[in-house]
């Protein structure tokens, strides 16, 4: 009796007849979740989350597909996606931009530079739009309210191979439609001191108000750095900082955030990992709660997490993650419209890569 194919042998088989031109690669990425409130069903997850943004159902968060091409002096990229992150993130895009993940295009000016342009995954932040990459299954509060993704130029530079520099001119923050003509300028510099030290510095500063009239310029500084103190434990440490002009008020709106996370490794399989984190914005500027804040009032939130990771294969990765946020204020949903000051969650997740 024949055997059967597998799904497998099919793969091979096609990978086998139809080789991948040399330098082009495809990967993908799908995150599947389901979400659960503590305050019950009737309640809504803070505005300020925008990953894994649905409670009490089964949800895709982002789902990617993509090619990537690289030579010598040539590179790029295209990818497309899908999911309730698309939907939080990208909902001030026009319709047909909203599905794009990466399209960009580069080249090498010089041996150790690279020039691209286009839509790319931004400069700031330590974590990133696919939670593979990240210690956490949930975003911090910081990561959520700053750039995930940017357009624009970008230039890269191999200072040294352990220091890297990039200069960005872009249409603003976390926009692919520049709504103002008035371009943003962004910096990185990334330094490897040794090999269990990353330190990163970005900067943002920028004009991000529709109307080309207003302006409100915005300052940003994102600052990371990691520590891997031994083949199982990781640590990191993140601060950012803000500032954006107002026309009401003579003094600046600022905000400020804070984190501190733990990655233990126990097995190949295996993790734990844990984030405290802080956020101060004044007059709620940048955070976008469902209830008003008091004028002249700074919103203090605090929360804590932790999650257990398991990875059956370097292609799957299933976790669970508990969370606990608190207010100054009473920003949250507490359940039948209930104002509250606490809010907690547990989402678990599955997400595949290739």
């Amino acid at each position: 009796m024949a055997q059967i194919p597998t799904y497998a042998d099919s793969v091979g088989y096609i990978e086998e007849r139809l080789p991948l031109p040399a330098g082009l690669s495809v990967y993908g990425f799908a995150d599947a979740y389901y979400g659960y409130d503590f305050a019950g069903k009737s309640a809504q997850r803070p505005a300020f989350l925008y990953s894994h943004s649905r409670a009490n159902e089964f949800a895709l968060n982002n789902a990617v597909l993509g090619v990537r091409y690289e030579e010598a002096r040539v590179r790029g990229a295209l990818a497309l996606h899908t999911g309730t992150y698309v939907e939080a993130n990208y909902a001030n895009e026009p319709t047909v931009l909203r599905n794009i993940y990466e399209a960009s295009a580069g080249f090498r000016p010089t041996a150790k530079s690279w020039l691209d342009l286009g839509v790319f995954t931004s400069h700031i932040g330590f974590e990133s739009a696919l939670s593979k990459d990240n210690w956490t299954l949930t975003r911090s509060l910081m990561a959520e309210n700053s750039p995930y993704y940017e357009t624009g130029a970008r230039f890269t530079y191999e200072i040294s191979p352990r220091l890297t520099a990039t200069a960005l001119v872009l249409n603003g923050w976390q926009q692919i439609r520049d709504v103002n003509r008035a371009k943003s300028l962004g910096t990185q510099l990334q330094w490897k001191p040794t090999a269990k030290w990353l330190l990163n510095s970005s900067i943002y500063y920028g004009n991000d108000q529709a109307q080309q009239d207003t302006r409100r310029r915005r300052f940003f500084h994102d600052f990371y750095a990691t520590y891997s103190a031994t083949e199982k434990l990781s640590v990191a440490a993140v601060f950012d900082i803000g500032t954006q002009q107002t026309e009401e008020k003579p003094q600046n709106d600022t905000w400020a955030a804070g984190a501190l996370l733990a990655r233990y490794r126990f097995t190949p399989a295996w993790a734990l990992a844990g984030r405290l984190e802080v956020y101060s914005a004044r007059d709620g500027v940048i955070i976008n709660t469902s209830r008003p804040t008091p004028a002249n009032s700074n919103t203090q939130l605090k929360g804590a997490s932790l999650n257990v990771d398991y990875a059956p294969s370097s292609h799957l990765t299933a976790r669970i993650e508990g969370r606990v946020l608190n207010s100054s204020l009473p920003v949250f949903d507490g359940g039948s419209h209930r104002p509250a000051t606490t809010y907690g969650n547990l989402t678990t997740s599955i997400a595949l890569s290739f």
